[in-house]
């Protein structure tokens, strides 16, 4: 049976997916694009059924979270909405399929359930692997240490290269 293609990429929801108060979210305004609805229509629809989004499901930034997160992600196009963002877990996104009633809301809803259980995944095999690591690190004596940091430091997630903003002079390339 043919893979039926996706109505948002993968890589566009994991994109979306953040990283705010200890909780993987995706902001309002970015579940909005993957529905294709405007970010003023989800938020009325979530207005409206606000008993379904409890704390753990559905949350408002703090201007200051606000403030980090547009100092984190470097971008202009936020808009100047005079409402504060709201941040939905996995959870509130399964919820979300209930508020927003049309073919494409309930599509989109479960390639990004999808997308949250592939990093829970990833996550869980990457700390099995840590543990693991430290049960032969025990099992065997100080002669494998080079080894072990070596591996360690292979399973250390890389730090994103910074971009830098502006333009460079043909000196400065060189």
């Amino acid at each position: 049976m043919a893979k039926k293609k996706a109505l948002v990429s993968e890589k566009r929801i994991e994109e979306s997916i953040l990283l705010i108060r200890g909780q993987k979210v995706i902001l309002d305004k970015d579940l909005a694009v993957l529905y294709d609805v405007e970010t003023r229509i989800l938020n009325q629809a979530v207005t409206r059924n606000i008993k379904r989004f409890p704390g753990d499901f559905m949350f408002r930034l703090t201007r200051q979270e606000l403030r980090d997160l547009r100092s984190r992600i470097v971008t202009s196009s936020w808009g100047g909405s005079r409402y504060l963002p709201r941040a939905f877990t996995e959870q509130g996104v399964a919820m979300l399929s209930s508020v927003l009633n049309s073919e494409r809301a309930i599509q989109v809803n479960i390639e990004i359930i999808r997308a949250f259980v592939r990093l829970r995944q990833i996550l869980s095999t990457h700390l099995e692997l840590a543990s693991k690591l430290e049960e032969l690190e025990k099992k065997y004596d100080k002669r494998f240490r080079i080894i072990f940091d070596a591996i360690r430091q292979l399973m250390a997630q890389p730090t994103p290269k910074r971009r830098r903003i502006g333009f460079e002079t043909e000196h400065a390339k060189k």
